[in-house]
């Protein structure tokens, strides 16, 4: 099968897979108790009111007409009026979609940067001391609560050394530096900009939410890392490599490495996915103001129509991602499209 047709057939599964997550999502909110107009006033609301709001927000349609301008409105890019302020959920989502994305990066460059090495070394010192104690290393921190871990290090670094922020984003106090808005990245904002102090500021802020995600996260490339090498450094062309001389470190990164990473390329795209959907435990602890938080503070004020709106975006975008993975596995690895 070529590229071209591989891409084509996995676009194709794509399509009635996210069809069918809309469709649950709309099933699911529509199933459950309560009604939801209802919830979101207290007790004895007028009549007259509450049938207004329901007709706001299209509540009072039909289901089979709720279900048609549900589907129409997320194809053009409209996932519906908040509950909360009837403002547009979509400028909800894009005003908040750039701290979760810049926490992602920062937190699986975290991940993989740590977890690739110790994985290298673990497989080079394969049944050690060394080896136990990498391997143990990655069980605990992935069995660690993420909320637990980053309430230690704020303990730690904020409370007790005072060394960095509890929560936030970026110091209210320092407005003057605030990253002009380009991308809604801070870190990247400030370097364009050449505001040093607005970098410096921003990087303060993730440093604590990023590690604490990124070492939950490490463990799982460390076990990915350590098993591929273990399998690639008993290959002939490795063990070729060692008999021409070279030296360990090209032998094993150059070679070994460059081998064994294909797997770990593609368990990147699946947890930059479930980063960007499932940081909302690190993004509470922290208080980040990304989606996470945003999709708590949406329950907490039981506003049914941004709940819904961002579940949609969560899992539309996994979805996109996975598939942007299964393709540049492909691309790298011909013996996929077989």
């Amino acid at each position: 099968m070529s590229l071209r047709s591989y891409i084509v057939s996995r676009v194709l599964l794509t399509i009635p897979m996210i069809m069918l997550l809309l469709t649950l999502v709309f099933i699911i909110l529509r199933i459950v108790p309560g009604d939801p107009a209802l919830l979101h006033f207290e007790k004895n609301v007028d009549p007259e009111v509450l049938a207004q709001f329901r007709a706001q927000l299209g509540l009072d349609k039909s289901i089979p007409e709720q279900y048609w301008d549900y589907l129409t409105g997320i194809f053009r890019g409209d996932f519906g009026l908040s509950m909360q302020d009837f403002a547009p959920i979509t400028d909800h989502l894009v005003g908040r979609f750039p701290a979760t994305v810049e926490l992602a990066l920062y937190s699986m460059l975290i991940a993989v940067g740590l977890g690739v090495f110790l994985g290298v070394k673990s497989s080079k010192k394969y049944d050690s001391n060394t080896d136990q104690g990498i391997r143990l290393f990655g069980i605990v921190t992935y069995a660690i609560p993420v909320f637990f871990l980053g309430m230690i290090f704020q303990f730690i670094f904020s409370i007790w050394l005072d060394w960095l922020p509890t929560g936030q984003r970026f110091d209210p106090r320092m407005g003057a530096y605030m990253p002009e808005r380009i991308t809604g990245l801070y870190t990247i904002d400030s370097l364009l900009t050449g505001n040093l102090v607005g970098f410096v500021t921003s990087l303060r802020y993730l440093i604590l939410p990023s590690l604490t995600l990124g070492l939950i996260l490490c463990g799982v490339f460390i076990r990915l890392t350590r098993t591929n090498m273990l399998e690639t450094l008993r290959q002939d062309f490795v063990v070729a490599a060692e008999a021409r001389g070279l030296s360990e470190r090209t032998v094993t990164y150059g070679y070994a490495l460059k081998n064994a990473f294909l797997p770990i390329l593609t368990m990147i795209g699946l947890q930059f996915a479930i980063l960007l959907a499932g940081a909302i435990l690190t993004e509470t602890t922290f208080n980040w103001p990304g989606l996470g938080t945003y999709l708590v503070g949406r329950i907490d004020h039981r506003d049914y129509t941004a709940i819904q709106g961002t579940v949609v975006f969560f899992g539309i975008l996994v979805s996109l991602v996975s598939l942007f993975v299964d393709i540049l596995y492909a691309y790298f690895d011909p013996r996929i499209r077989l």
